[in-house]
């Protein structure tokens, strides 16, 4: 563990309020590089999902409704978890923590490899989001307790970047796999992937008991009533919520209506998530940088705002070349990484470092459960006819827009205490 506390222009150590036992100092590069490929495999394991719903729906002869609550048992359970794992997350060492859930989450991604029917794969999904979303929330947590707030927004740019990353390789490979043997096959891709992460991780990172040494010990729902009677927290989750329902009412239909309405194949959907990832990767790290800049709040204005427009294009696209198509989703995919990246950083510090990690698993559960509910209510919208099309998707279009002007105007009135 030497090599990371050597001293050197790499090394940060996070800052506090009231140094009492300085913090273990860990070098910055790797420990984002190892949060974001953590970060990239659970994102994988989370929206691969999306794209094989075509061919989940086919194989399992299920309709909307069933898929999009096989969409939203992983957010539910990762609500719950989230929510339980708030009231003594902030008690262990943070290295513990997170090798710890990323084990449970290898088990739930395990048993949706071999998952033999629709029963048992939304069980696997239910185990693999009670430890995957709280998994999430840790990870934000160690950014805001490693890296200043002045570099916080990039720091959060690059480990959201696994998103984009996913979407580029992981989503294609899983999609290729998944058309050339069965849709087991991206499950057992990301076991394996993660079983390697894990091991590099149990080498490599540090402790983390930073926030232990540092912080007075309180009881586990201190974080809790902090929310009851903080203004600012209870901001900062109205825009987790309006923020994560303003994408998830739209994002789990798209593969299904590209096929069913646009004329895609479902070899065709790994396009969509390549050049939207492609371009993303490039896009989260600028909107970081910029939110550092000029501020997170004016980044996430200006962002969620123009993300309306492909909202709506996006959910009234009729059967169109597959350029135009592309050009479309990849600008949807710009924006929606671009809103939660200052989102998500202006969130992170509006708690104290003490409450921190409590806070971002209630924040994350919160999160999850906006998901869930956007998933399920989309379900519910979202109708097939009889020649396999899908309609009224142009109406989760309107929710969406609506949801996401909420959040701008939330945005205003949560402020950065650390």
């Amino acid at each position: 563990m030497n090599n990371f506390q050597e001293n050197s222009p790499a090394s940060i150590s996070a800052p506090v309020q009231e140094p009492l036992v300085p913090k273990v100092q860990i070098r910055e590069g790797l420990l984002i590089f190892l949060l974001a490929a953590i970060q990239f495999t659970h994102m994988m394991d989370f929206v691969i999902m999306m794209p094989l719903g075509p061919q989940l729906m086919r194989v399992f002869n299920i309709s909307p409704r069933e898929f999009g609550l096989l969409v939203s048992a992983y957010t539910f359970s990762a609500a719950i978890a989230g929510f339980v794992s708030a009231l003594f997350i902030d008690r262990f060492d943070r290295k513990h923590a997170l090798l710890a859930l990323y084990l449970g989450f290898i088990i739930g991604t395990l048993g949706c490899a071999i998952a033999p029917n629709y029963g048992l794969l939304l069980l696997a999904r239910v185990v693999a989001g009670g430890f995957g979303g709280v998994l999430g929330a840790l990870v934000l947590a160690i950014i805001g307790d490693s890296i200043p707030e002045q570099r916080r927004g990039a720091a959060t740019g690059r480990v959201m970047a696994a998103f984009s990353v996913a979407s580029i390789a992981g989503i294609p490979i899983g999609l290729y796999l998944a058309s050339e043997m069965s849709w087991h096959a991206p499950f057992y891709l990301l076991v394996g992937l993660s079983m390697l992460i894990l091991l590099v991780a149990v080498r490599f990172l540090p402790a983390m008991r930073g926030h232990l040494t540092n912080a007075k010990r309180g009881n586990p729902f201190r974080a809790l009533k902090a929310m009851v009677v903080q203004p600012n927290l209870q901001w900062a989750m109205a825009l987790t919520v309006t923020l994560t329902m303003a994408g998830f009412l739209v994002v789990p239909f798209i593969s299904p209506y590209m096929v069913a309405n646009v004329g895609f194949t479902e070899r065709d959907l790994s396009y969509i998530y390549l050049f939207g990832g492609l371009a993303t990767v490039f896009t989260s790290q600028w909107a970081g940088r910029l939110a550092d800049k000029y501020g997170k709040q004016f980044i996430f204005r200006w962002a969620a705002i123009l993300s309306i427009i492909p909202i709506v294009l996006i959910t009234n696209l009729p059967p169109v070349g597959m350029v135009l198509a592309l050009t479309v989703s990849t600008i949807f995919f710009i924006f929606f990484g671009a809103r939660f990246v200052p989102a998500m950083s202006l969130i992170t510090s509006s708690v104290e470092p003490e409450l921190r990690g409590s806070f971002m698993s209630i924040n994350s559960s919160v999160q999850q459960l906006g998901a869930g509910i956007a998933a399920f209510v989309s379900g519910l919208i979202v109708q097939e006819t009889a020649n396999g099309s899908l309609t009224h998707f142009n109406w989760v279009g309107i929710m969406a827009s609506v949801a996401t002007l909420v959040a701008v105007w939330v945005v205003s009135r949560i402020r950065a205490v650390g």
